[in-house]
């Protein structure tokens, strides 16, 4: 009896999110990943090609994500066209890889109301815009930073960005993510409730 319940509370809230629309959002949230962390706790042991040390990476683009201002839709129908895999491998320069890249097409920008094209090339130009701290790139492994030292190297290295549209986040005792919150034509903004937990 108790399987059923759970059974039928999973369908509804999977019926719940399917019923997201393309291109029903009200901004969008820039997730930036620290590759240091990421090959740290998971892709050194899945020898992925972005952990190679002959890549300079920093902060990798995880992400462009529409967002509500109470929640996020995810999964979306979209009758836009799909990315190629080319197009999609075209993206490891900022993601690190082409299977994120269209693992984060399926999952967000789906709900963009994009083609992946379009998608992908606004993932890009947003990405592009944000100033990542050049000293990220010069910090011995292992060091320690509290996540509010990063935020301000983002706010003074990224002026029109405000500490309320900024969000750090951690994981297993890794930086993970910098969070940055922006309009549908990339401006900077607040966070919503949401995004910013």
């Amino acid at each position: 009896m108790l399987l059923r319940f759970f059974l039928c509370l999973f369908i509804s809230a999977m019926a719940a999110k399917a019923e997201d629309r393309a291109g029903d959002f009200d901004h969008y949230v820039l997730s930036l990943s620290w590759n240091a962390a990421w090959c740290a706790r998971e892709g050194d042991g899945r020898e992925a090609p972005q952990c190679d040390a002959r890549h300079d990476y920093d902060f990798t683009l995880h992400g462009l994500w529409p967002q509500g201002e109470t929640d996020w839709p995810e999964y979306c129908r979209t009758a836009e066209r799909d990315p190629t895999r080319r197009e999609s491998d075209a993206m490891t320069p900022v993601m690190g890889s082409g299977g994120l890249a269209w693992h984060q097409w399926k999952k967000h920008g789906r709900c963009s109301g994009l083609s992946g094209v379009e998608y992908y090339d606004l993932s890009r130009r947003a990405y592009a815009e944000i100033r990542r701290p050049g000293i990220f790139r010069r910090l011995p492994p292992g060091i320690r930073l509290d996540p509010k030292v990063v935020e301000q190297a983002f706010l003074e290295a990224n002026p029109a960005l405000s500490a309320d549209g900024v969000t750090v986040t951690c994981r297993d005792g890794y930086l993970q993510e910098v969070r940055i919150c922006l309009t549908k034509e990339l401006a900077p903004r607040a966070c919503a409730p949401a995004p910013a937990r």
